[in-house]
Parts: structure tokens; C-alpha cells; sequence
């Protein structure tokens, strides 16, 4: 089994190594590149009382050893990107070796090998390892299938450690319990049960880590994604069965990737669809799966449960999160079609030749890995990242919306208007975008319509901040004193710890 659990790991790791020669890409810059707490070990363990987004930022969340371990990095490498990607593989490739060890138990090795082969080969996982900051997801589930195996062991103390470890990551982790208790609903019914005493800790870490996370991490402002702004439960669940109907389709066929799944990318939709209406059933389906396939095949009883756990939490059908879809988030949710394909090999191996149905499972990982290694080149550089967006998706109004702050920076005006008024046209009801299209026209002089979009901004989230500071300088430019006095004051109650406007 050593050797079998060699080929996972080194196949996850060689799959990324052409990501040793790329840059920090997006969010890398805020959370490692500017941040002062991810540059060592000391400044990170002094940061564990702060929010993971560096201030002034009002991001929040709470992520600290995922700071930690950027910070680990930054001190071995001096800052290297390719340091950093290079972790970010070794990670990947250990969680591909924990959940062969996980399906193990009601997998042939066989089996289990080939989902931990298809886990580390499949195509989602780009974003989640070629994009330095989503460490959080893989140091998560890292600690979460760990503490699955410690918990199996009867290793408590280590169990309990490693599920504060997942939380800690990203707050993704804090299902680890409830992934506990799943792998003790489907154990074999000669292991006895875990005693209520680690449960009972189990829970108490999870309790005392969500009230410090209300403490520390949880946003100033309201994170909520421009298309659920103002929606009832109706119009949340427009958008959100189709999100899932495209999560299942990335999962199953993950041919037609990208960076961005906001609006139009995923249509805006308002009221129920075709498509809202496959994505129900499919979600529907995949929750009957933990129940049917219980005593049948626990391994696919188990992948769907915890698919589905993780998957809720940013899947906008039980409250409105801060993103539609996005890849990184489908990280552990992989376990699902990694452990369909496991099944399939094991059913497959008590019927058919050998040799072909290996053959047969091979080339699936070949397939798989090559449409990564095609993909992994979109992550290289934010040029290449953006360029990539609008080349696939030029429907995107995040991608035009990146193009115009681009533009902006390059000097070219005219370009940047025409693509801030494009992102509008796709899709008009993202504040963010308004109040940022508002302070680029401000500074060329257009107080007329920079305050309308502001004020636009503002109906679609009052405490907008740059929606506010436009407001602010409008009034400052129009000679009114007390309208900038009382913005500023505003400011001032809303956003204590930002510059003043």
C-alpha cells in the first residue's frame, strides 16, 4: 500500500510543478504580499487575534494558521512565489493521500487508490493549488481527513487538535465534527462507537471556535454577493439552483472552467428556471445518496454527505454568502466523483479483466490531469489571469470590471469608461462596481455622474464604502460643508478603523 500511496502523492506534486515559476496572483498580493503578519512566524503568531483580511480592510474572517503557515513560507523563502506553489502542491498531494487512507476502510485498495489518484488530478483543483491563497482550503481538509484517521485510532486528543487546526484554516473546517460523526454513523458494525466524551470535546472546540470567530472574524460589512443584495428567498434560489447545477457539472465534466461564475457567466436570473429546477433534483439526489447507499456502498454514502456539507456553507440555499460559485470552494467536494470513480473500479474488478479496467481507470487520470495542466497556465500572473477571463468569458462583468481598473491604471480613459459601462450593462446591480466606476469618473471631472452612481450604489448597499467617499468628495468639490461633515461623520461610526475620506 506504501507504494500505492507514493504514486498519489507524487502524482499530485509533479501535476503542479510547472507552478513553481508563477507569480502571486490576486488575493495573493493583499493576504501574503502586502501583509506584514504572513512575513514571519513571530508577527503571524501575534496576528492570532486578528481578522485574516489585514486591516484597513473590512473583509474579516479568521484564519490564523493559514496565516501561520504563509508565514512559514515566507521566512524559508524570502518571499518566493515558487516557494509558495510549491507548498501549495505538497499540500494538495498530502490531502490526496489522506483520503485514500479514508476510503480505505470500505474501499479494495485498488478502489481507493484510484479516487485518491482522481482527487489529485482533477481539473476544479486548479484554482484551489496553482492560486497561492487558497491554502486555507487544503490545510482544511488536510486536517479535517486527519482527524477522521486520528479519530479512528482512538487517538482523541490528536482528533480533537486537528479539527481546531481545519477551523482555524478556514471556516470551512468547522464541519470536521459533523464529518466525524459521519465516518462513526458508517463504521463497520464490528468497531465499536466513539465515546461521548470526545464527542462532547469535539463539540465544545467547535462551540468556543465559532464565538471567537464572532469576536474577531466575522466582516464589519455585510459580504453578501451583488446578485442577492435585496432578494427574498425566492429570487436567492433562482440563482442558487443554478450554481448547484453547474457545481455538479464541474465536478462530473470539468471541461468548461473559470475564474469567475458571476453574472453572466452563470445567468442573472430572478425568478425559478429549467435550470433551477435540475439543479433542485440534483441536489435532492445527492442527499438521497447518504441514505441509499448507507449499507450498500458506505464510501459513496460518505462522499456525498461530506460533499454536501462542504458545499453549504457557500452554496446560497440556506442564507446569501458572498460568492455565486467559485472553484476553490468545490475543493473537498471533489471527494464526491473521486469516490464514485473508486466505487466504480471496485464493482468494476469483480466483473471485468484486470488490466482493462485499470487501463480504463488510467487513462481517466490521464484525461483528467491533462485539462489541469491546460488550465494551470491561467494562474501564472494577473495578466494572464485576466486575460484568460475575458478570452473565455467576455460575458464576465468582474472580468470587463478588471479590464476598466486596469485601464485606469495604464492611463487609457476611454478604454476604461467604455469597459466600466460595459460591466454595468451586464449586470447593474453590483455596488461595488458602481462606486468604483463612480471614483474613476470623479478624478477626470465628472461630478455629475460620479454622484449618481454613488447614490445608485448606495440604494443597492448604503454603507458602500467608496460609494461613500465619492459622496464625500462631490460634496467637498460643490463647496458643501455640512453635507461632507455629516458623510465624514458617517464614516466615522461605520468605519472606525479606515482612513478618514
Amino acid at each position: 500500500m506504501s507504494r500505492r500511496l507514493a504514486a498519489v502523492f507524487v502524482t499530485g506534486v509533479v501535476l503542479y510543478l510547472p507552478t513553481i515559476r508563477y507569480d502571486f496572483v490576486q488575493d495573493d498580493r493583499a493576504i501574503i504580499v502586502a501583509n506584514p503578519a504572513a512575513h514571519s512566524v513571530g508577527a503571524a503568531l501575534r496576528a492570532f487575534n486578528q481578522p485574516y483580511w489585514p486591516r484597513p480592510a473590512e473583509a474579516g474572517l479568521y484564519r490564523p494558521v493559514t496565516i501561520l503557515s504563509l508565514a512559514v513560507d515566507w521566512s524559508l523563502s524570502g518571499g518566493h512565489a515558487g516557494w509558495f506553489h510549491l507548498a501549495n502542491a505538497l499540500w494538495h498531494a498530502l490531502a490526496g493521500v489522506l483520503l485514500v487512507l479514508v476510503l480505505a476502510r470500505w474501499l479494495p485498495p485498488a478502489g481507493a487508490v484510484v479516487a485518491g489518484l482522481v482527487f489529485v488530478v482533477h481539473p476544479v483543483h486548479v484554482e484551489g493549488v496553482a492560486n497561492v491563497v487558497s491554502r486555507n482550503e487544503l490545510l482544511a481538509t488536510v486536517a479535517m481527513l486527519a482527524a477522521i484517521l486520528a479519530a479512528r485510532r482512538r487517538w482523541w486528543v490528536a482528533a480533537v487538535a486537528c479539527a481546531l487546526v481545519a477551523m482555524l484554516s478556514k471556516e470551512r473546517g468547522v464541519i470536521t465534527a459533523a464529518a466525524i460523526l459521519l465516518d462513526d454513523w458508517l463504521r463497520p458494525d464490528d468497531v465499536e462507537r466513539y465515546p461521548r466524551a470526545f464527542l462532547a470535546a469535539l463539540a465544545a472546540a467547535t462551540i468556543g471556535y465559532f464565538l471567537v470567530w464572532l469576536r474577531v472574524g466575522h466582516a464589519a460589512v455585510a459580504d453578501v454577493a451583488a446578485p442577492f443584495l435585496g432578494a427574498g428567498t425566492g429570487g436567492r434560489l433562482a440563482m442558487a439552483f443554478p450554481a448547484a447545477l453547474r457545481t455538479v457539472e464541474l465536478l462530473i465534466w470539468p471541461v468548461a472552467l473559470s475564474a469567475d461564475y458571476s453574472p453572466q457567466v452563470i445567468p442573472y436570473r430572478t425568478t425559478l428556471s429549467p435550470a433551477a429546477l435540475i439543479g433542485a433534483v440534483l441536489v435532492m439526489g445527492i442527499v438521497a445518496m447518504v441514505l441509499v447507499f448507507r449499507r450498500r456502498a458506505p464510501s459513496l454514502s460518505f462522499a456525498a454527505a461530506l460533499a454536501t456539507l462542504a458545499y453549504l456553507p457557500t452554496s446560497n440555499l440556506l442564507f446569501a454568502s458572498g460568492i455565486v460559485l467559485a472553484e476553490r470552494d468545490l475543493y473537498l467536494p471533489v471527494i464526491l466523483p473521486a469516490a464514485l470513480t473508486g466505487a466504480g473500479v471496485a464493482w468494476a474488478l469483480e466483473r471485468w479483466d484486470v488490466r482493462r479496467v485499470l487501463l480504463a481507470a488510467a487513462l481517466l487520470v490521464v484525461v483528467l490531469g491533462a485539462r489541469s495542466l491546460t488550465r494551470l497556465p491561467a494562474w501564472a500572473d494577473n495578466r494572464s489571469f485576466l486575460l484568460t477571463l475575458l478570452l473565455e468569458h467576455p460575458e464576465s462583468y468582474r472580468g470587463q470590471q478588471s479590464a476598466a481598473a486596469v485601464y485606469a491604471g495604464m492611463g487609457k480613459d476611454d478604454d476604461a469608461r467604455a469597459a466600466y459601462a460595459r460591466a454595468d450593462s451586464l449586470f447593474n446591480r453590483d455596488p461595488h462596481l458602481k462606486a468604483g466606476y463612480a471614483l474613476f469618473l470623479l478624478g477626470r471631472g465628472d461630478t455629475a455622474r460620479a454622484e449618481l452612481l454613488a447614490g445608485a450604489s448606495r440604494q443597492l448597499l448604503p454603507r458602500e464604502p467608496v460609494a461613500l467617499r465619492v459622496e464625500y468628495l462631490v460634496a467637498r468639490a460643490r463647496g458643501d460643508t455640512i453635507r461632507a461633515a455629516a458623510l465624514a461623520d458617517t464614516a466615522d461610526r461605520w468605519f472606525p478603523r479606515a482612513p478618514s475620506p
